[in-house]
């Protein structure tokens, strides 16, 4: 019996092995060679972007802001400078700056703070050296909340202002 078992599990391997190796072939042509339902063959390479955090267009980063603020802190005077060089270096780029807010305040409260955002740092690039006509304003107050949460850390991610190219 032990041996009638035996042989049955070797042929069963054996057929096994027969029949994955038997079902290889040696031509890896699919056949659509020539067919147009691929269409075109394009390039893979292409021009890295950059990163792009939050609604921030890549190459400029977010200005945050502490709690019921308006003022420029100063650790985000790096970021700002970031952002002034790269407009610099993009010269007729329009640029439209979005004051945001955690869900805090009334939503009347929040459009004014977002504005007021917003236009803090639209006076604070213009104090680098870019043009006025170059920037535009608009607040989302907390329309546009970025992390979801009820707690500190997401409160200070939707605390922003976000550079965008309008064009």
């Amino acid at each position: 019996m032990v041996i009638k078992k035996q042989a049955f599990l070797v042929a069963l391997m054996g057929l096994s092995l027969l029949a994955f190796s038997g079902c290889a072939t040696e031509s890896s042509d699919t056949g659509m060679k020539n067919s147009t339902a691929m269409g075109p063959s394009e390039s893979l390479d292409s021009k890295p972007l950059g990163v792009m955090e939050g609604r921030t267009s890549p190459g400029m980063v977010p200005l945050y802001f502490d709690f019921d603020k308006s003022n420029v802190r100063k650790d985000q005077v790096a970021g700002m400078q970031t952002n002034a060089a790269f407009i610099k270096k993009n010269a007729g780029m329009e640029i439209r700056i979005e004051g945001n807010c955690d869900p805090r305040g009334t939503n009347e409260y929040n459009m004014a703070l977002g504005e007021r955002r917003a236009l803090a740092a639209k006076k604070y690039l213009v104090n680098l050296g870019i043009k006025k006509a170059s920037l535009t304003t608009i607040s989302y107050g907390e329309e546009r909340i970025l992390v979801q949460g009820d707690d500190e850390a997401a409160y200070a991610q939707n605390r922003r202002d976000d550079f965008v190219i309008a064009k």
